[in-house]
């Protein structure tokens, strides 16, 4: 070989050597994480009804309202007795966790003699934050109402379900 080839070959090893350094000195590596959080499965407990108390009844249309503090307040024409209360659900789940709350917005009310009343519901709140320490154990809410009572309703009584949901946010 010549020493011109010579030098050439020479020259070409150490531009490829250079161009392998240059692409090492460019690659680059990190690191990920993962991560993981877990919930306590909700439970959801109804511990009292909502009660509209007795009612009698009017010769015009009226409404009872519960509030969801329990508060009762007794329309015009009708005569309410007997003790009222709101819907109470108690919720257990994670410490500190927020718990979005709803469910239906009305219930209808079917009568054992026949006729129906609907109401319209009422939530305390949309959001619970659950709480564990010394006397308390995850939170609650309450579901209040209005009653709407007919002119002259057919007696009987009268029931009806709804439904309450309690979901992570």
């Amino acid at each position: 070989m010549r020493k011109s080839g010579m030098k050439r070959a020479l020259l070409g090893a150490a531009i490829a050597a250079l161009a392998m350094n240059a692409q090492a000195a460019q690659a680059a590596s990190a690191t990920g994480t993962a991560t993981a959080k877990i919930l306590r499965q909700i439970t959801l407990t109804k511990t009292s009804d909502l009660q509209y108390a007795t009612i009698i009844s009017g010769a015009t249309a009226s409404t009872v309202t519960v509030s969801p503090a329990g508060a009762p307040n007794c329309g015009a024409g009708l005569t309410c007795t007997g003790t009222t209360t709101a819907a109470n659900f108690d919720i257990q789940g994670t410490n500190n966790a927020v718990v979005l709350v709803g469910g239906d917005s009305s219930v209808t009310l079917n009568g054992s003699l026949g006729g129906s009343m609907t109401s319209t519901l009422t939530y305390s709140a949309a959001s619970v934050t659950l709480t564990n320490g010394p006397g308390t154990t995850g939170g609650s809410f309450q579901v209040g109402g209005t009653l709407s009572v007919g002119a002259n309703q057919a007696s009987g009584d009268y029931s009806g379900t709804f439904n309450v949901t309690a979901n992570y946010q």
